[in-house]
């Protein structure tokens, strides 16, 4: 199978993030039913993240004149056994990001693309920053006495809420 090029991986990239959205999505309902508003606020907004970050991938393309498709989304999970099991799902789909981002990163270098490289840099930069806080939440989650405990830890800390970032790239239609 012959090796993707950035542009193919980063069309690609758009789709999981609208997949990581959707997941996101589902996440913050399955807490806003179990009547813990703080972790459904929590995963609305890393939805609207997600979903940001794929219209910003869509203007870098549009910038570059890459040809653009908007793709459908797989079916994401909905159920969950406990409290837990979301947010555990929820690091490994940012583990899997960070990889996917290191590999557009390194086929950009590879095929001489500085601009593509410099592009892939600040979504390295937000992945340490996805991954720490959701292995922060998933430890609070897995020492709590209880889920109260947890929603006043995220009503209490910036969990993921990295807040306006002016260096981050443009959003297509502009970030939400």
């Amino acid at each position: 199978m012959a090796k993707k090029t950035f542009n193919e991986l980063l069309s690609a990239q758009v789709a999981n993030e609208f997949a990581a959205s959707q997941q996101y999505i589902a996440v913050a309902v399955y807490f806003d039913g179990e009547d813990l508003p703080q972790l459904a606020r929590h995963f609305y907004r890393q939805s609207l993240e997600e979903r940001n970050h794929a219209m910003m991938m869509v203007q870098y393309m549009l910038d570059r004149n890459v040809h653009v498709e908007i793709p459908g989304v797989a079916p994401v999970r909905n159920n969950f056994a406990n409290a837990k099991e979301p947010i555990a799902l929820a690091l490994e789909q940012e583990k899997q990001v960070t990889r996917d981002i290191e590999q557009m990163f390194r086929a950009a270098r590879a095929e001489g693309d500085a601009l593509g490289e410099q592009f892939m840099l600040w979504f390295l930069k937000e992945q340490v920053e996805e991954v720490a806080s959701m292995t922060t939440l998933l430890n609070i989650t897995e020492r709590a006495e209880n889920l109260f405990d947890i929603e006043n830890y995220v009503a209490r800390e910036t969990v993921g809420d990295g807040g306006n970032d002016a260096s981050a790239p443009g959003a297509a239609g502009g970030a939400l």
